[in-house]
């Protein structure tokens, strides 16, 4: 990509309504264009890395068996209506220019949904287990709209539902999911704590939230320095400095203590046993004929909030410090304006298609009308992994010069070593 193609532009001030780091480079470096509060667009750039984003999901969704699907974003009173959640205030209502009550909610969630489509081609337990998830786009009449792309009334999500005969099935499963979810956010980048909490509007079960330690987290969490044993403070029995229960087997010295910490939540899993299949009339016949409720769990992760709480854990003065598994391009090409224009360009060109020839990923900064000055300072908001200069100086060593956005190591390779990616990638 060529950045002088690229319509969307970097900001020099911080937009003024916004606190959020998030919001602030996001906006900044052009990756989201702020609607309303807590609506965003998201240009060529952020979309990249969203899409990188999704990718990681679905292979890690797919490989325990997750099959994709896409509901609609507008729900019918009469799928929410049996569990008591279509008035709740957490919805958009929807109605016709003509009709005097709304009988369709933006879709906040889809449990009510999938058990509906479920009930239609489940009978018998030789149907299950199975899983399916979508990622969309849902909405929330979130009140407090605030911290860029953490608290969103439009936001996308990741919700996987799976279907069961047994408790131990369900529980099994369970555990399938949390790992994957593990491997979810490693690949992007971050560190999650898996942590106990309450169920809100969508079971009456204790449910699991994966957390990512940060000073503007709007959750607080009760964790063990030593096993990292974690639970929500809204629901919590641990109490700061105290001893870690997990840690401290009968009769043994406490090898752990608790500290209360600041956290964003990116993930959660939910046990919610019969509580949708029952009232949406999702059963299935068992191997000694009786008739049962299907058990369900849901998965949800928050993308646009996994994408802000990266920023919010990735990030310096000079702007974002992408992970490379989802950073936008691999490597931000730089050509400074040079008296020797021709033979500059020409061989800023070469390197370029070669790079893409190699299937590398390549922001190519050709603006003429940008200093040095400038150019860096775009590449430091940006953040891509790799800072590729080319300029007289290193053209002169027959190189280019190489640094690494995240440690700002600086090293220089010669031209005809670029063929060899490994050595700089």
């Amino acid at each position: 990509m060529r950045q002088s193609q690229l319509f969307s532009k970097t900001l020099r001030e911080a937009p003024k309504d916004e606190v959020s780091i998030n919001a602030k480079l996001l906006e900044r470096g052009g990756f989201v264009y702020k609607n309303s509060a807590g609506i965003y667009s998201y240009l060529p750039l952020g979309w990249r890395v969203l899409y990188k984003i999704t990718n990681i999901i679905r292979e890690e969704i797919n490989a325990i068996g997750g099959q994709e699907m896409f509901m609609q974003a507008l729900i019918e009173k009469k799928y929410m209506e049996p569990t008591g959640r279509f008035n709740l205030d957490v919805g958009f209502f929807v109605k016709g220019k003509n009709d005097t009550e709304a009988n369709f909610v933006l879709g906040w969630s889809h449990e009510e949904v999938m058990a509906a489509v479920a009930s239609k081609y489940v009978t018998s337990y030789k149907d299950l287990p199975f899983a399916a998830y979508q990622i969309q786009t849902k909405f929330r009449n979130e009140a407090r709209a605030k911290s860029g792309l953490l608290r969103g009334r439009e936001f996308m999500m990741k919700d996987l539902y799976s279907f069961h005969a047994t408790e131990n099935d369900l529980g099994a499963y369970y555990g399938v999911v949390k790992e994957a979810y593990f491997k979810i956010f490693n690949r992007c980048g971050l560190k999650s704590i898996y942590t106990l909490a309450g169920g809100g509007v969508f079971t009456e079960n204790f449910t699991h939230e994966f957390q990512v330690l940060s000073e503007i987290g709007e959750d607080v969490i009760l964790l063990c320095s030593k096993c990292k044993y974690a639970e929500n403070k809204e629901i919590t029995k641990l109490k700061n400095g105290g001893n870690c229960p997990i840690c401290l087997p009968d009769g043994q010295e406490c090898k752990g203590k608790i500290t209360e910490e600041k956290s964003i939540e990116v993930g959660n899993i939910f046990n919610q046993g019969a509580k949708y299949s029952e009232k949406l009339g999702l059963y299935f016949t068992d191997k000694d004929g009786e008739k049962n409720p299907v058990l369900m769990g849901a998965y949800g992760i928050g993308i646009s909030r996994l994408l802000a709480t990266i920023v919010e854990t990735n990030n310096d003065l000079g702007g974002i410090i992408w992970p490379e598994t989802i950073s936008p391009f691999k490597i931000h090409l730089i050509r400074l304006n040079p008296k020797e224009e021709k033979t500059i360009n020409a061989q800023a060109e070469s390197i370029y298609k070669m790079l893409l020839d190699k299937g590398i990923e390549v922001l190519y900064d050709d603006r003429a009308d940008k200093t040095a000055g400038e150019k860096f300072s775009d590449a430091d908001l940006i953040g891509i992994p790799k800072r590729m200069v080319i300029s007289e100086k290193t053209l002169a060593k027959n190189s280019v010069e190489i640094k690494d956005r995240k440690t700002g190591k600086i090293d220089l390779i010669k031209i005809s070593n670029i063929k060899n990616a490994k050595s700089f990638i």
